[in-house]
């Protein structure tokens, strides 16, 4: 669905820049294209591995006050 989504604003964004003849928001070469579309792949894949892993250092992340759980050592 979200696909399907995407796709329908991308063409909705492409249609109203081509009527009010405003330049399209994306590169016009076939590099450029591919850059933007390896990017939002590698962040697509980035973002399900990082979901997957088990939070092993949260137990140390700051709270919304700053505290964390457990101490850490503090240098003299």
């Amino acid at each position: 669905m979200k696909t399907a989504l995407g796709f329908l604003v991308a063409f909705a964004i492409g249609i109203v820049c081509r009527l009010a003849d405003v330049p399209l928001p994306a590169p016009p070469v076939l590099i450029g294209a591919l850059l933007v579309a390896t990017m939002t792949v590698g962040y697509a894949v980035t973002d399900r591995f990082m979901a997957r892993r088990a939070g092993v250092q949260r137990a140390l992340s700051g709270k919304p006050t700053g505290d964390v759980a457990a101490p850490r050592d503090k240098a003299p």
